[in-house]
């Protein structure tokens, strides 16, 4: 079962996983209503390395990113779900529309992102390079995404 950490220790606390010959793996996202292609990104995620670590965008950030009206699930529920997950060693929360501050802090062994970006698009690209992170894309599964899901929701009303 994983468990949330705070963000003023997660580095330190990385940095003590890596240091014990640990691997860290990075992800970052809303994670909003959970569904099977979060699961598999997770689980595929989990796979690059000993320990996972998603940086879960907290309301306040969801809010800058997605607009009024989301979340539909609040920070804590979302975290507590993730933490359910076998896959999901610890979630930090943060707070910015972007978690590249937070990414140079922890210098994570691997960052995990969808396959809809690439090297050249993905706007962590230089903190990744300048600090020796490898980057792995992720297929999704199609058809399967948070706004589908609201989008049937909202066409059964």
């Amino acid at each position: 079962m994983g468990q949330v950490l705070r963000r003023e220790n997660i580095a330190e606390f990385v940095r003590n996983l890596q240091k014990s010959g640990k691997t860290v793996v990075a992800t970052n996202g809303c994670f909003d209503i959970l569904h099977v292609g979060h699961v598999r990104y997770l689980q595929k995620t989990k796979s690059f390395a000993d320990y996972s670590i998603v940086l879960l965008n907290s309301d306040k950030s969801v809010r800058l990113i997605k607009g009024e009206g989301r979340p539909i699930n609040n920070e804590n529920d979302r975290a507590e779900i993730l933490c359910a997950l076998s896959c999901v060693d610890y979630v930090v929360l943060f707070d910015e529309a972007s978690p590249r501050d937070l990414l140079d802090e922890i210098k994570p062994d691997v960052y995990t992102k969808g396959a809809d970006y690439s090297l050249e698009t993905l706007p962590e690209a230089d903190i990744m390079k300048k600090n020796g992170t490898r980057v792995e894309f992720i297929e999704f599964v199609p058809g399967k995404s948070t706004t589908n899901t609201i989008s049937k929701i909202n066409n059964k009303e």
